[in-house]
């Protein structure tokens, strides 16, 4: 038996900043997003912090229509099950905010199965990019150019 496996997690309300602190620890690939419009935790049994997810305003300005947020980070220690249950949550508290459709991206090679385990569809898969530089307005690699996404979203 792992031991994961007898991990009882419930849902935690968090400050900007202790969700933020999380990614920055935790998170593979990205460094948190600079706002946010609410944050959730998911803690143990014990009160250990153990997930977190940042919903803001969509990254893509042609879907920030004021009616739809985008799930921009999540990040866990490992623990199982934490991420569906941070994506619903999220989608159950957009929607009491009285939003519409809540988005979030995966990378290629990432399966989606939190996702898909919380009822998300995929909507579009999306081509790898280059990314953001440009002569005019130089900007530093992330390390994420040229991956192929996939766009999800709650249902």
């Amino acid at each position: 038996m792992n031991a994961d496996d007898d991990v009882r997690l419930h849902l935690v309300p968090l400050r900007q900043k202790q969700a933020k602190d999380f990614v920055t620890q935790w998170h593979r690939h990205h460094k948190p997003p600079v706002g946010a419009v609410f944050t959730v935790g998911a803690a143990d049994q014990h009160g250990v912090l153990r997930a977190v997810a940042i919903v803001g305003r969509p990254v893509a300005r042609h879907l920030d229509d004021g009616e739809t947020l985008e799930v921009t980070r999540t990040a866990t220690d490992g623990v199982r099950n934490a991420n569906s249950l941070l994506y619903g949550a999220c989608w159950r508290a957009a929607k009491a905010l009285g939003y519409a459709r809540l988005i979030t991206y995966t990378q290629e090679g990432e399966s989606g199965a939190s996702l898909r385990g919380a009822g998300w569809r995929t909507v579009a898969r999306r081509p790898p990019r280059g990314g953001w530089h440009c002569a005019s307005r130089p900007r530093p690699p992330r390390g994420t150019e040229y991956v192929a996404r996939t766009l999800w979203e709650a249902q």
